[in-house]
């Protein structure tokens, strides 16, 4: 009886519900473009160029560990977590001139090899893209000659982002892990 009593009132309160939540919830809107906005949204493709310096150890640190598995074995690291904020440069020396910072965290996911799960934002000052973001998310494979992660997403002008990252080693330091990586980036947005 008491099971009975409580799919009755179950049935009920549904039934109550659907009067009471207002008409647009749990529904999707969609927005299609009229012809005039459209026309005004001209898809481009811009092609960046860059060096990320990315500092674990010295003076001036811009990436550290945030965690660290008590087995993590060189040679891949396997399990170790960084946070970086590293500078972006329009030449490969630190005293170029900054374009921007590269803010995010990569993690060491390869068993076998060094591999890491990257995740950034690419966050560019100064000049045409000042205040603009580009994401990029992928795999990042450190001692393979040329890399290619996928742009995911962007803001400011590059509203609607997609497109690729290529990356090579310009210089890195095996004693301090401190690398100086050129960035050739090709995305496509509004």
């Amino acid at each position: 009886m008491a099971d009975a009593v409580g799919k009755a009132f179950l049935v009920l309160v549904v039934f109550l519900s659907s009067f009471l939540l207002p008409s647009s919830c749990g529904r999707i809107e969609t927005t299609s473009f009229s012809k005039g906005v459209h026309a005004k949204l001209k898809e481009k493709v811009s092609h960046l160029h860059f060096y990320f310096h990315d500092v674990v150890s010295g003076r001036n640190v811009t990436a550290v560990a945030v965690a660290r598995p008590p087995n993590a074995q060189p040679p891949t690291l396997f399990g170790v977590v960084m946070v970086m904020d590293d500078l972006l440069t329009e030449g490969p020396e630190p005293t170029s001139r900054p374009v921007g910072r590269a803010q995010g965290l990569y993690a060491a996911a390869g068993l076998q090899e060094t591999g890491f799960l990257q995740a950034m934002n690419l966050v560019f000052v100064g000049g045409k893209y000042d205040g603009s973001v580009l994401t990029v998310l992928g795999r990042n494979a450190p001692f393979h000659a040329v890399r290619e992660m996928p742009v995911v997403g962007g803001s400011g002008l590059f509203r609607f982002a997609r497109g690729y990252a290529v990356a090579r080693t310009y210089r890195l330091d095996m004693s301090t892990g401190n690398a100086i990586v050129e960035y050739d980036v090709y995305v496509m947005h509004y």
